[in-house]
């Protein structure tokens, strides 16, 4: 009888052990929706106590780049798909004092992200020694993206940039 006891109280410890390890233990934070990608953003060091705002999310094949701000800064996080669907996350990066940020995204993707402070409504540069412009909506949070030409080496020579303001005029040029 005394063996009946100890044996069911001992089992019954095991169960509560179990069932308190599973309800109460960490759990692996996906990147699948927009809440959920917030709840990682702040769950990441350096980044708890920072309001996120998810301005874009997008993906290719596997990989899921979502363009945010942080405390008003421009920034990203990349994450990639595992077999069960669910996106993990894999780097993240956020530009301090920027109002306007541009990020490599891929060797022929870049993404440039604006906070509602940007004062740039023009970019203009020559990759590759061929010249490209983008526009850009003045004091607003935005996400463009600019596929860079096709070369031989995924190699990239970027001269002649030039900024300019909603009037045209240049605000900031350098080679």
């Amino acid at each position: 009888m005394k063996r009946r006891k100890l044996l069911f109280v001992t089992f019954g410890i095991l169960v509560v052990s179990i069932l308190t390890f599973y309800f109460n233990g960490t759990k692996q934070l996906y990147g699948n929706d927009e809440a959920s990608i917030v709840k990682l953003i702040n769950s990441i060091e350096g980044y708890e106590h920072k309001l996120i705002e998810i301005l874009e999310i997008k993906d290719f094949d596997d990989l899921r780049i979502v363009a945010f701000l942080a405390n008003n800064k421009p920034g990203y996080i990349e994450f990639t798909e595992n077999k069960k669907g669910n996106f993990i996350w894999r780097y993240i990066e956020v530009k301090e004092n920027e109002t306007f940020s541009s990020f490599n995204i891929s060797p022929r993707k870049m993404m440039f992200v604006t906070n509602n402070e940007n004062k740039i409504a023009k970019l203009q540069v020559d990759i590759n020694e061929q010249r490209f412009k983008w526009d850009f909506i003045p004091n607003k949070a935005t996400v463009t993206w600019a596929d860079l030409p096709q070369t031989d080496n995924n190699q990239y020579t970027f001269r002649n940039y030039k900024y300019f303001n909603k009037d045209g005029i240049i605000i900031k040029e350098f080679e």
